[in-house]
């Protein structure tokens, strides 16, 4: 037997999933999260998953995983002790940044602290103008002096990023000969490395974060190397990617800045997939799981790459899906804020304590306890039976909530429901209504834990019509995992008037940027014929200032190319802001090259049509609180491990799983598609 295994590490449980080449067998299996060294729970979660289906660890073939180890280190701020080596006046530019507050409108908004304080920055003489030219030769006494007193300073890691170094990387890669000879134990990283791109702010922030980052990810990989070694699991690893891509662990701990939505973009390639499953394209992922709920939106089967971002205060400039997150979870705590009003979130419960049922000490109720109480949630245990909840302390904290709001205990709960629904509507708004998208047209697809468990109500409150929650959604990140490929991304800034002139000097640009492409299939020993790469460009009007990415025609670069860049930015461009700039100079400002490395990947097969009758999945009934029913209704629970293909539930009703619980409100309907996928639609 060949055993695939996609291993997602959250903020409370770690999930498993594994998939049999020969049978097409899928199991899946969670394990807690240990946050302290979230290796463990990764090798515990392997051990165990592949003793529930009796493989041997030598059988494993495929090991994807998942992290948030590099999201945690920068939130926390937990990163090594880092300096940086600039150019000479610049070394402010990471604290001055933009010159703009956070919050427009909140005056109290801190900044983020910056990564390298001002003591381990240093400016040495040099400068490449903007059109590669050298005006001032580098410093390299100055290189050596500063490297010298980092090291005395007590650093793990130094960041390099000169001035135009991605036009002309030459002072970069000498300051780093001279930094490796003066100070060989530290993590080295330039900017042209980490991010060749224009706008040196963003540049070398990307750069500090994946110097601070670096030595974190190393230590993570080296620990959950060798569990896995002493597992006995043989298969190469590989991590994921913020650009929803996997690579291997030696990359990733050069790179880690690329990973730091390791966890969430694997998710929204298993609803690509699960798109092309059941033939639905237009799509909205959600996915909640304890501390977070990740939104991504799908237009013709497709998620965008944006090729930047900020995350949790710090500009990043690297490839990553269009993801937005909101702290909207199953642990986000509900309490009452100085106006007297209810709130829900951000802060969560983790995986320790947990929210009040656990049993662990939790005193303030979360989402996961208004559930319980609501009993949308089994009131007695979760995860199949391995986890007893205690439903009393659940409605202990929160009639402790609804004596100061002057409401009953059940209208408190679904309060919070309400609240926490609300939160989530907003975070689709942005990456759809806000990006010229009507979420009426797209289907929500809902996972992790908590995801198919409020997807309903999230849905009713956007005015969807369908919800699509896959076989297994409590380990959608997992699962993407076993679906995705190997991915790597490679950009170079050149400003220039978009025109039938570019066309020897677009040619040359991308010829350069696919050389290294094949240098990197070359390194992940990738098969000609499993290798594609895929061409974009950023534009821009003449004075915006950003840019929308369009998608070059495959084929030789002609006037042909130039015309359909010309169109395909005037269509986006319309969509995005509602008008097209006519006789306007059209900007060609960055050039990308994505290269996939394709993979053998898990493929599912459709399952024999047997029928709408779902009564053999019947497994008993209970009360749930229904508001649009007016209070508790006597609502049937279906096992969605013994619904087959073809059948039909009408709603109320709960489906309960090992991984997750999906409600289906009265007048919705579910139906078991093919693929085992449920797809629940509202008349």
């Amino acid at each position: 037997m060949a055993w695939r295994i996609g291993i997602d590490s959250g903020g409370t449980f770690t999930d498993v999933c594994l998939f049999d080449d020969a049978s097409g067998q899928v199991a899946v299996w969670k394990v807690p999260s240990t946050p302290d060294d979230p290796s463990r729970a990764i090798a515990l979660g392997t051990q165990e998953g592949c003793e529930r289906v009796g493989a041997r660890p030598s059988e494993v073939v495929y090991f994807g995983h998942g992290t948030t180890v590099g999201t945690n280190a920068l939130i926390q701020h937990r990163g090594v002790r880092t300096g940086l080596i600039t150019t000479d006046g610049f070394r402010d530019l990471i604290e001055i940044g933009r010159q703009k507050r956070p919050d427009l409108y909140d005056l109290q908004a801190d900044k983020p602290a910056p990564l390298v304080t001002r003591d381990l920055r240093f400016g040495v003489a040099e400068r490449v103008r903007h059109d590669g030219s050298v005006e001032t030769p580098l410093d390299e006494d100055g290189v050596r002096q500063a490297a010298r007193a980092l090291k005395a300073a007590g650093v793990k890691a130094v960041a390099i990023g000169f001035l135009y170094g991605f036009v002309r990387p030459e002072h970069e890669d000498i300051a780093r000969r001279i930094v490796a000879e003066e100070f060989p134990e530290a993590f080295i990283c330039t900017s042209h490395e980490v991010a060749p791109e224009f706008r040196e702010y963003e540049r070398i922030s990307t750069a500090v974060v994946n110097a601070y980052l670096g030595p974190v990810m190393q230590g993570y990989i080296q620990r959950l190397a060798g569990r896995l070694e002493d597992l006995g699991v043989t298969a190469t690893p590989h991590l994921t990617q913020s650009n929803g891509g996997v690579i291997g662990f030696d990359m990733a701990a050069r790179l880690p800045v690329r990973t730091v939505l390791s966890g969430p973009s694997t998710g929204v390639v298993a609803a690509q997939a699960i798109g092309a499953m059941t033939g639905i394209a237009n799509l909205i992922t959600f996915d909640m799981g304890g501390t977070s709920s990740d939104v991504a939106l799908l237009r013709k089967g497709e998620a965008k790459l944006a090729s930047d971002a900020i995350v949790h205060g710090y500009p990043i400039k690297a490839p990553m899906l269009d993801i937005h997150t909101v702290g909207a979870g199953g642990g986000s705590i509900a309490a009452i804020d100085s106006g007297g009003l209810l709130k829900v979130g951000p802060r969560s419960a983790g995986a320790d304590p947990g929210p009040v049922c656990y049993g662990r000490g939790s005193t303030e109720p979360a989402v996961t306890d208004a559930n319980v109480v609501l009993q949308t949630l089994n009131p007695t245990h979760l995860l199949g039976g391995r986890m007893p909840i205690d439903q009393s302390l659940s409605r202990q904290a929160i009639g402790r909530i609804a004596d100061k709001l002057g409401l009953d205990l059940m209208a408190t709960a679904q309060g919070i429901i309400s609240v926490v629904t609300a939160n989530m509507a907003k975070a689709i708004r942005v990456i759809s209504v806000q990006r010229g998208h009507d979420p009426r047209d797209y289907a929500l697809v809902a996972f992790g834990g908590a995801g198919p468990l409020h997807a309903a109500r999230l849905a009713r409150e956007l005015e969807m019509k369908r919800i699509i929650v896959p076989r297994n959604p409590g380990i959608g990140c997992a699962l993407g995992l076993l679906l995705t490929d190997l991915r790597a991304n490679f950009a170079t800034t050149r400003l220039a008037t978009l025109g039938d002139g570019l066309v020897g000097d677009m040619a040359e640009v991308f010829a350069g940027l696919e050389a290294q492409a094949e240098h990197w299939f070359a390194e992940e020993k990738v098969a000609p014929a499993d290798r594609r790469v895929r061409r974009t460009a950023d534009l821009r009007y003449h004075g915006q200032n950003y840019e929308l990415a369009i998608d070059l025609p495959e084929g030789a670069i002609t006037a042909g190319t130039i015309a359909a860049l010309a169109e395909g930015f005037a269509e986006a461009h319309r969509r995005l802001y509602g008008f097209i700039a006519e006789g306007e100079a059209v900007q060609l400002v960055t050039y990308r090259v994505e290269a996939i490395g394709f993979v053998p990947k898990a493929e599912f097969r459709p399952q024999p049509d047997a029928g709408p009758d779902a009564s053999a999945a019947l497994v008993g009934r209970r009360e749930v609180w229904f508001p649009e029913a007016g209070g508790f209704v006597d609502c049937p629970i279906y096992d969605r491990d013994a619904l087959k293909s073809g059948n039909l539930i009408e709603g109320p009703a709960i489906i309960e799983q090992m991984d997750a619980t999906t409600v289906l409100l009265p007048g919705m309907t579910a139906r078991v598609e093919p693929y085992l996928n449920l797809i629940l639609e509202t008349p």
